[in-house]
């Protein structure tokens, strides 16, 4: 009698692409809060015109959008095909 051992290795939920879209989609978010940091004014009386500037109001939400779209791919991005 010849026992055979059977395959009993768990299989991932996702593949090496959706794992590499995951890093790259947080990366891309992590970006997005990083332009979005900071110009603040230490003096709540002094305005600070640098809050309103493209890279807070255009820029970042873009990108952190982007981020989440690359994040939802990777989620639905099939692994077996």
């Amino acid at each position: 009698m010849s026992s055979k051992k059977k395959n009993t290795k768990p299989e991932f939920l996702f593949g090496k692409k959706n794992y590499l879209f995951m890093i790259i989609g947080i990366a891309v978010i992590a970006l997005g809060f990083i332009l979005m940091a900071g110009g603040g004014s230490d003096n709540p009386n002094v305005f600070n015109e640098e809050i309103y500037n493209w890279r807070r109001i255009r820029l970042a939400p873009t990108l952190v959008i982007i981020g989440l779209g690359i994040e939802i791919y990777a989620i639905l991005l099939n692994p077996n095909k």
